[in-house]
């Protein structure tokens, strides 16, 4: 299903999106040395409920998931990258965390994710991924407007991603979005331009482009959930949503405090 928004329904997504980069943004403060997995989606549980939101993840059970997935947000670590499923875990300094976020409120849906190195920052490859994976969203999102096609939006984050030297899986990508958190269309981190779906005012996209160091391929981890790189290689993940507008694309998903994925 492709659904298209009506201008009252775009302005409730705005409310969506600005809770879940502030959430993003809280988690992201409190994600420290010694911060426990839980505990980040413990706190996301309570921020999100404190909002009069849900998570629309903690009853997901997809085809390809062994659900429900039964938590708030994704966590995931160095080598995992999608569907991070949050787990007794404590963050060392250095790892590289991602953290994505879905919810609804008000009956309209956003997502994003962000990814960050915990504790002390080293210049290293750890930086260049996630740097790369917000350059690519931000040339998806620069492609995006009425009359675009998705192939566009593809193409231009492919080209990114390539051009720094990372394979690019196309199993999983972006979506639309609205009253459910998956919908069509899907939107492949590469693919050809003026191909596919085009673009409507009123159509809300979650664009996510995400890497992984040296390999295309994923695997599953024994909780049916958390994917991550087959050569234990570490990973990085952005995503905004964003709404078609009559004269271009607006990020529905920045913060209203904190530093923005795109910054």
């Amino acid at each position: 299903m492709i659904e298209i928004l009506s201008p009252a329904k775009v302005q409730r997504a705005r409310a969506t999106g600005t809770l879940v980069a502030d959430v993003l943004q809280d988690l992201r403060a409190q994600a420290t040395v010694g911060t426990n997995l839980l505990d980040l989606d413990r706190w996301a549980a309570r921020l999100i409920d404190e909002a009069g939101a849900q998570s629309c993840y903690v009853d997901y059970a997809p085809s390809f998931g062994r659900g429900p997935f039964g938590h708030h947000v994704c966590t995931a670590v160095n080598d995992a990258v999608l569907h991070g499923r949050p787990h007794d875990r404590t963050l060392a300094d250095g790892d590289l965390l991602t953290l994505d976020l879905a919810v609804v409120l008000d009956g309209v849906a956003a997502d994003a994710a962000i990814s960050f190195v915990v504790g002390t920052a080293r210049a290293d490859e750890s930086l260049r991924l996630i740097r790369t994976t917000e350059r690519a969203l931000a040339a998806g999102i620069a492609a995006a407007g009425p009359g675009a096609r998705v192939g566009d939006l593809s193409h231009a984050i492919g080209t990114v991603l390539a051009e720094a030297g990372y394979a690019v899986n196309t199993e999983y990508g972006g979506h639309g979005i609205g009253s459910t958190m998956h919908q069509d269309p899907h939107v492949a981190n590469t693919g050809r331009p003026g191909r596919g779906f085009r673009l409507r005012p009123g159509l809300l996209l979650a664009l996510e482009p995400w890497v992984m160091t040296d390999t295309d391929q994923l695997v599953t981890d024994p909780d049916g959930w958390t994917l991550r790189s087959a050569t234990g290689c570490r990973t990085a993940h952005s995503e905004h949503t964003i709404a078609i507008t009559e004269d271009g694309a607006e990020i529905l998903t920045l913060p209203t405090r904190g530093l923005s994925p795109l910054s």
